[in-house]
Order: C-alpha cells, then sequence, then structure tokens
C-alpha cells in the first residue's frame, strides 16, 4: 500500500502560517517546508529553481547565510546537521518567488497549494495593514478586563466580609455587678 501524498484541500492556513518566517525583514517560506507542501522532494525544489535561476532574482528566492540557518535551527525550525539534519544552508523565497514556483513547478497539486499559500500571505498583509482597527480591538479589550478586574475585587471583598464572623458583644457569665453610668 502506498502512502498518500498530502493535498491541498488538507493544508490548513494556519499550517502554512507557521511556516512563513521573517528573514531580513521579508516574510520567506523554507524550501523544505514548500517541498512538503508540494509534494515533492526538497532536491527536486531545488533543482527546478536552478534550473529556472532567470526567474527568481534576489528578491524572490535567496540562500540563507550561516547566520541565519544557525538563527533557524536555533528556533526549532530545522533540524541540526550531522544527524541526518540539513547540510546545506537552506532557500527561502518571498511571496513573489513562491508565485513564480507555481509556473516552474507545473502540477496540479502545485497548482492548488499555491492558491492557498497566497491567500494565506493576503490574509496576513490584511492583518498587518490595519493596525487601527488592531489598536481599537486591543483598547476595548483592555478596557473590559479593567472593568471585570474592578468587580472582581468587589466580588471578593464582599465574600471576605460575609465570611467573617460577626462581632458579638462580649456577655459576663456569672454574677456580677452592674456598672454605674
Amino acid at each position: 500500500m502506498t502512502k498518500k501524498k498530502k493535498s491541498a484541500a488538507t493544508i490548513s492556513p494556519l499550517e502554512i502560517e507557521k511556516a512563513i518566517h521573517i528573514v531580513r525583514g521579508q516574510r520567506v517560506m523554507l524550501d523544505s517546508d514548500l517541498a512538503k507542501q508540494y509534494g515533492v522532494t526538497t532536491a527536486a525544489l531545488n533543482q527546478a529553481v536552478k534550473r529556472n535561476a532567470d526567474r527568481f532574482p534576489d528578491d524572490f528566492a535567496f540562500q540563507l547565510s550561516q547566520q541565519e540557518f544557525t538563527a533557524l535551527i536555533s528556533q526549532n525550525v530545522i533540524s541540526k546537521g550531522g544527524r541526518g539534519g540539513r547540510t546545506k544552508t537552506p532557500w527561502v523565497f518571498t511571496e513573489h518567488g513562491i508565485a513564480m514556483l507555481s509556473s516552474v513547478l507545473r502540477s496540479p497539486t502545485a497548482a492548488r497549494v499555491n492558491i492557498e499559500i497566497m491567500r494565506t500571505f493576503v490574509r496576513l498583509r490584511r492583518l498587518m495593514a490595519t493596525p487601527g482597527e488592531f489598536v481599537e480591538q486591543l483598547t476595548r479589550l483592555a478596557e473590559t478586563v479593567q472593568l471585570h478586574d474592578d468587580q472582581i475585587k468587589t466580588i471578593t471583598q464582599v465574600l471576605h466580609q460575609m465570611l467573617e464572623e460577626p462581632e458579638r458583644p462580649k456577655r459576663h457569665i456569672g454574677f456580677g455587678r452592674e456598672q454605674d453610668n
């Protein structure tokens, strides 16, 4: 029985978002993550890119420096070399490079996956383009939290008062003389 490749229908936007990293101030995806999404090996993806190098200028795809590679390893994004992990620094693809990949990898799966990836990039761009709305939501949330905090403090004070035993006047037991006023 053969293993089924992951189809575009099972690719979640959250899974794609987790594979997007910020490198050199740009949102990029690693060659290995893209290869997995497209259902090809990383070597096959990189070979297709090398064959069509004129379609991938530096602002579409670039190879990570050793320092960037080490930083990604320390974030557990990619496995360490020497133990079955990567030995070469990976290539990363910007949004434009990913769009170009669909013309290089000419398969129905690549086209479907590419559409999902592009939708995710667009959604991320929209989220970043509306900071005013985001700030407004955060402000409303902070006000709600403050209101709830005040209400919780009041409830706590009332509960403490209810749990305290009421003060009872001391009763004298036995014979005693009453005090004169």
